[in-house]
């Protein structure tokens, strides 16, 4: 058995810089299962939002929301019990950053659209959540040299961060493994997804804590 006969459809989250979109190729690499990316850098307001956040948060946030609803459409065509999947985000995610994003106004335009859309994603096997500290955020996102992230401000690292912890803190739908990540380096410590790999298959509550203390 591994961690896909207990979870066939599994979703990594997490802040900006967190490593979520590592974490899940690595792991649909290692069992072979299908990768459901959420392709951040094909949305070309993302740069232009980072510069201006107020300008284009609207046209950044409904470009994302569509770009989901073609991802949730592809992943509810997957037959779970005989295709496993793991993506990099799911469709919750979006008003987390909506609400963060858009003046008043804009957001009752987004929460309408988004409505209509009525979207069904599928519900997660499990969700790992990745905690990550600010100062380690920033780190990783200057390490990875996106020259649109280096206009990224910590306020704003603080407020997503801030956003996911509150969501997350009350989020009940599907099993939740909380991971902080901070002294877990997947791409350094080949020990590291092993370890991982054995706290998810010890999963025994719908809500759990991982901290390991690799360095």
């Amino acid at each position: 058995m591994n961690i896909f006969d207990r979870f066939p459809y599994i979703v990594v989250e997490g802040p900006i810089g967190s490593g979520k979109s590592t974490l899940a190729k690595i792991l649909a690499d290692r069992f072979g299962v299908n990768f459901i990316s959420e392709k951040a850098e094909k949305n070309p307001f993302l740069p232009k939002f980072y510069e201006d956040m107020k300008r284009y948060a609207l046209s950044t946030q409904l470009f994302f929301l569509f770009q989901r609803a073609d991802q949730i459409q592809k992943i509810s065509q997957i037959d779970m019990f005989k295709e496993s999947t793991i993506a990099d985000f799911f469709l919750e995610k979006d008003p987390i950053f909506a609400k963060n994003n858009l003046d008043e106004e804009e957001f009752n335009l987004y929460h309408q659209i988004f409505s209509h859309l009525q979207l069904k994603a599928p519900k997660p096997d499990l969700i790992i959540y990745i905690q990550t500290s600010i100062e380690t955020l920033e780190k990783r996102i200057k390490d990875r040299s996106i020259d649109f992230e280096t206009d990224i401000s910590t306020e704003y690292l603080e407020a997503i961060s801030e956003s996911y912890s509150q969501f997350f803190h009350s989020y009940d739908r599907s099993p939740v493994l909380i991971l902080n990540n901070e002294n877990l380096n997947i791409l350094k410590d080949k020990n590291a997804i092993d370890l991982l790999i054995s706290r998810i298959m010890n999963i025994k509550s719908n809500r759990e804590f991982f901290n390991p203390q690799l360095l």
